[in-house]
């Protein structure tokens, strides 16, 4: 009996071991990835490449802005027209839950959004992808930047 519970206890313990390396191995896929798309992402509009972001925008992609929510149609219109100077990307936070990739982070750019000059002041930013059997669809995005008065 004793030998059971032991051989009870080594399996479980074993078990529980095993399950904690699988998800820290999983959340540091979700971060590498996070990231990267995101980096991709901003590259992508800092170099017009409207192409590679339709690619990459989800059917029922959708944002929030300071000024109101846009689909997809109106970011990709708002993206078109941006004219992004020199930009840094840090504080990188990434979740991943299945096919769900969250990431936060904070931006410093020179930005004009609809004639509106925005400040270079670091401003957090959310986007969230999801995998498909396409790759990675950008379905997402929160810009938390405020407009200059």
């Amino acid at each position: 009996m004793k030998m059971l519970t032991l051989l009870f206890a080594v399996t479980f313990a074993l078990f529980s071991f095993v399950h904690a390396v699988q998800a820290g191995q999983e959340s540091e896929v979700g971060e590498n990835v996070g990231e990267s798309l995101v980096r991709q992402l901003w590259v992508d509009m800092k170099t017009n490449n409207m192409e590679s972001i339709e690619k990459k925008m989800g059917a029922g992609f959708q944002s929030i802005h300071q000024d109101g929510a846009r689909n997809r149609e109106q970011e990709l219109s708002l993206i078109r027209e941006l004219n992004l100077g020199e930009y840094i990307l840090s504080e990188f936070k990434v979740t991943q839950n299945g096919e769900v990739v969250i990431a936060t982070y904070s931006v410093s750019v020179e930005e004009t959004i609809e004639g509106k000059r925005l400040s270079k002041k670091p401003a957090p930013r959310l986007s969230v992808f999801l995998k498909t059997e396409s790759g990675w669809q950008w379905i997402a995005h929160a810009n938390l930047k405020a407009l200059e008065q």
